[in-house]
């Protein structure tokens, strides 16, 4: 009996150390696919260092797109017939739009017609003077109140 249980606790022991060791592997390998991870994040946010150079490269080649983009668009408006001008581009092509608001204006005689039946007289408002009132006080909401 002696040399069974002798036995037994030498390889339940065993069996302890393999299963720690079996979870210690498990947390390395955990913590290895961890730092992993994050490395490749951070080569993900870490790019090429800009220099003066590496700048007017880039520069040159975006200022090309947008040069060869433009030049699509104005040939497929050529080609749509939509070669419409904007407002600035009318005004700088041709001056006497310029002056044409005023010679409408004058065109039209510079006549303005005011109906005055819409408007009262004054006297038939019966606004309230505030500043003839003895009691008002401007810093206290409660003198506006009429008695």
């Amino acid at each position: 009996m002696v040399m069974i249980f002798t036995l037994v606790t030498a390889v339940q022991e065993k069996l302890n150390e393999i299963v720690d060791q079996i979870k210690t592997r498990r947390e390395e390998e955990k913590k290895q696919k961890e730092k992993e991870a994050e490395e490749a994040e951070k080569q993900l946010f870490h790019g090429t260092p800009v220099t003066i150079e590496n700048f007017l490269n880039w520069k040159a080649k975006f200022d090309a797109e947008l040069l060869e983009i433009k030049k699509k668009r104005m040939k497929e408006e050529e080609q749509a017939g939509k070669n419409k001008l904007s407002g600035k581009q009318l005004f700088e092509t041709d001056h006497n739009l310029d002056t044409s608001d005023i010679q409408f204006l004058e065109d039209a005689g510079n006549n303005v017609e005011v109906d005055e039946s819409l408007f009262q007289e004054m006297d038939d408002l019966e606004l309230e003077d505030d500043e003839d009132d003895p009691d008002y006080n401007p810093a206290d909401p409660e003198s506006d109140s009429a008695d």
